[in-house]
């Protein structure tokens, strides 16, 4: 059993990123305090958005930071969690009315909110969130980020190596917000069509099962990086990349399913919810004649 030093030698940060612990410790504390200002989401909203913010800093602040530049599948798996399974839990947590409760007044009303409606911030965000750029993105990412001589140059430059992790964590949730809206398009927001939301999540499942199939049975070693920098255990390079591959290859995949899965119970939940204020108002239609 592991001693108390090196569990908290293994939960320190490998290379600390000021940045990361900002934005992670700033999301927890507005959090925390749009919680006690009252703001009550629901238990599994609040267990959801904590998990992912967890997820994310664990794989970026903790010992497994050094792993993932060493060995091809654990930094794979590292891009899963920031790219789908923490990205997926923040956008069905929906933090966003708790984060704005947990602001300072004055912060929420004279920057935040004339900032976000700036036109050329609008302008920014919608155009990220038109669908078919969303979905060119988030496959994009993943395939210039495995482009072997941009992973090289990645892997050994640290500034390189941050902004792929953040850009990976900042598209996987804005393109999960999209995607995992329980709202129906109507005035005030924007928001998405449930069947363009199907089609979108079909549209990025496939090129990552085509990527992962190509790692996983190439013939040669891809990925030279690990062989150079030396990998912390003994581990064949064929299969670092082989699992690797997987990763990207099955796992991805079954997070487009599992969100076309939660869509169409949103558009279930809102035919239904459609059906019931019609048969509410039609008796009222059918006295008024």
């Amino acid at each position: 059993m592991a001693s108390f030093p090196e569990i908290l030698g293994a939960l320190a940060p490998y290379e600390w990123q000021p940045l990361v612990t900002l934005v992670v410790g700033g999301a927890l504390v507005l959090f925390l305090r749009g919680l006690a200002a009252g703001t009550r989401p629901g238990g599994w909203r609040v267990a959801a958005f904590l998990l992912g913010l967890a997820l994310m800093y664990a794989v970026t602040q903790t010992r497994y930071d050094y792993y993932a530049q060493y060995v091809f599948f654990i930094h794979r798996l590292q891009h899963l969690v920031l790219h789908h399974v923490a990205a997926v839990l923040i956008a069905l947590a929906n933090p966003l009315p708790v984060l704005a409760a947990g602001m300072p007044a004055g912060l929420r009303e004279r920057v935040i909110r004339p900032l976000w409606r700036a036109r050329p911030v609008q302008w920014v965000y919608r155009t990220l969130q038109f669908p078919p750029v969303a979905a060119l993105l988030f496959v994009g990412l993943i395939y210039f980020w495995l482009i072997p001589s941009i992973h090289f140059d990645a892997m050994l430059s640290r500034d390189l190596y941050a902004l792929m992790n953040w850009s990976m964590a900042i598209d996987g949730i804005l393109f999960w917000w999209l995607a995992l809206d329980p709202r129906a398009p109507g005035p005030g927001h924007y928001s998405v069509g449930f069947g363009k939301r199907c089609l979108m999540l079909a549209a990025v499942a496939f090129p990552q099962i085509v990527l992962g199939a190509y790692i996983v049975f190439a013939d040669s070693d891809i990925y030279q990086i690990y062989d150079v920098c030396g990998r912390p255990w003994p581990i064949s390079a064929s299969t670092d990349q082989t699992i690797g591959g997987a990763l990207t290859w099955i796992p991805s995949a079954m997070m487009s399913v599992l969100g076309v899965v939660i869509v169409l119970a949103f558009w279930h939940r809102h035919e239904r919810g459609a059906e019931g204020r019609r048969a509410r108002t039609a008796p009222a239609s059918a006295a008024s004649t």
